[in-house]
């Protein structure tokens, strides 16, 4: 059993540095008539890629895998249930079957699925290699969408030739887990600003920018895309991402959890698949208001996969006031008290927004207080922005979001 005051004294008492000298600092706020704590230190490590190789895929507005880590090693045990309802690119089931846990993930937007499960049911790389020998690259480009200002002509016959194919496995029934590793590695890599992408210098890969602003950068930068091999790019990273991995056994534990894993695409607060009373652990991160435009950033991603953007746009809760994105949680939280073990734990992630005027760590206090959810009180990790963070406009506590605030409640 997970007893409050012992999580509590944990936090208080916790320091990443050996020497303990970094403290926690404690402050107490009211909510409703209750007290509730804030945790402020470093709870992980806030340098970058310290967290396993394989979870190196991007995508928006995702924290470090250091995050759901330390949640999944404090409040739950080997083949325990942790469960992701707002999934993104699967940082935490990812981390969770690493960690031998059983994993849920959740996420309307069909791109979720698509970066994370391939990371779970892992090829070997020679497998990879012979499956891209047998693809013809060879094809014709066979879309109507100009993206000149993104590739070189032979490399966007080699993307649609590769687009082509795996569009036939889908739909002929034929797309096994080689083809979805290939599938998540290809999309990772349509779009960036170094060498090891299929493109011509742009933004990171988290966002694709559009082709008027693209082709304003190449401009800008006196640049043409120039020809880059699709194939060994593929492979490139694969090796990359499975560079951790010290033997096969490693990689079977991860199938092994794969095999009995629960992926959906469902409105978080109608996830009926999920039996009730079972999951020990929620690890999340939520939709921030409208901050971001999680389908119109991932659209050339959605035209790679066949996703029509406008469709997931509808389906994904972008809303624009706290009330209705309250109201929104208000029956999340309802589906998470059903689907959550007596005493299991919920961590969610949330950040200041609207340049810090909004707390929305606030609003979920009160949000899992009103669904009769015991509240531990509220995890502050601070920590360096990273460019990224800036591109978004962030800086290092100051404007917008400037640290992981992580509510943690507990069903009682």
């Amino acid at each position: 059993m997970i007893i409050k005051q012992n999580i509590i004294d944990f936090l208080i008492n916790f320091s990443l540095d050996k020497n303990n000298e970094k403290k926690t600092s404690v402050e107490n706020v009211n909510v409703n008539g209750i007290k509730i704590i804030k945790f402020i230190n470093e709870y992980w490590t806030s340098k970058q890629r310290q967290g396993h190789s394989i979870h190196e895929i991007s995508y928006r507005a995702c924290y470090k895998s250091e995050l759901p880590g330390f949640f999944i090693n404090l409040f739950t045990e080997k083949n325990d249930i942790v469960y992701d309802p707002f999934g993104g690119r699967g940082t935490t089931v990812v981390e969770a079957a690493l960690l031998e846990r059983n994993i849920i993930q959740n996420d309307i937007n069909p791109l979720s699925q698509i970066l994370s499960k391939p990371r779970i049911e892992i090829p070997e790389l020679s497998e990879v290699s012979e499956r891209l020998n047998k693809i013809d690259f060879s094809g014709e480009i066979d879309s109507d969408l100009d993206l000149s200002m993104f590739y070189e002509i032979q490399t966007m016959k080699e993307i649609s030739s590769l687009r082509k194919y795996l569009i036939s496995r889908k739909h002929s029934g034929q797309e096994d887990y080689i083809d979805s590793w290939i599938r998540m590695v290809a999309t990772n890599r349509l779009t960036g600003h170094s060498k090891g992408f299929f493109s011509v210098y742009t933004l990171p890969p988290n966002q694709a920018v559009s082709q008027e602003r693209q082709i304003k950068i190449n401009n800008k930068r006196n640049q043409t895309p120039e020809y880059k091999n699709v194939k060994e790019i593929i492979i490139k990273k694969s090796k990359s991402l499975l560079k951790d991995f010290k033997d096969k056994e490693e990689i079977e534990k991860l199938r092994k959890i794969a095999a009995k894993a629960l992926f959906l695409e469902k409105d978080a607060s109608e996830t009926y698949d999920i039996k009730s009373a079972t999951v020990n652990l929620i690890v999340t991160s939520p939709p921030f208001l409208d901050i971001v435009q999680y389908a119109e950033d991932n659209w050339l991603r959605c035209w790679f996969n066949n996703i029509d953007v406008k469709q997931v746009s509808k389906k994904i809760i972008m809303a624009k006031s706290v009330e209705k994105w309250s109201e929104y949680m208000s029956r999340v939280f309802r589906e998470f008290y059903r689907i959550l073990k007596k005493d299991a734990i919920i961590a969610f992630e949330v950040g200041e927004v609207k340049k810090g005027k909004i707390d929305l760590a606030m609003e979920v206090v009160k949000i899992g207080l009103n669904q009769n959810f015991e509240c531990f009180g509220i995890l502050i990790n601070q920590q360096k922005f990273t460019k990224t963070a800036n591109i978004w406009g962030v800086t290092n506590n100051s404007d917008g979001t400037n640290s992981n605030r992580v509510v943690i409640f507990q069903k009682k």
